[in-house]
């Protein structure tokens, strides 16, 4: 009988086993899924990003070779 029982132990833990292990591969699974919509939705985001900024430079009318951060920058602290 104890040959009986260790083989229906043994059983059991090959279907805990691959019941675990079925879980974690759903849970990985639902996990990349959710990083592949991400990066999509971020890819997007800078797609809008990079029209929203090449749209302000049309209505500046600049083309681009000084950024109003670099003028900012460049003009001399009154405070000092």
């Amino acid at each position: 009988m104890d040959s009986d029982d260790s083989k229906q132990s043994s059983a059991d833990m090959t279907a805990f086993v691959q019941n675990l292990l079925q879980q974690m591969q759903s849970r990985f699974q639902t996990m990349s899924e959710t990083i592949v919509t991400k990066i999509d939705e971020m890819g997007s985001r800078i797609t809008e990003l990079e029209q929203s900024i090449s749209e302000l430079k049309t209505e500046m009318g600049g083309d681009g070779s000084q950024s109003p951060i670099a003028s900012t920058k460049e003009q001399p602290d009154d405070s000092a």
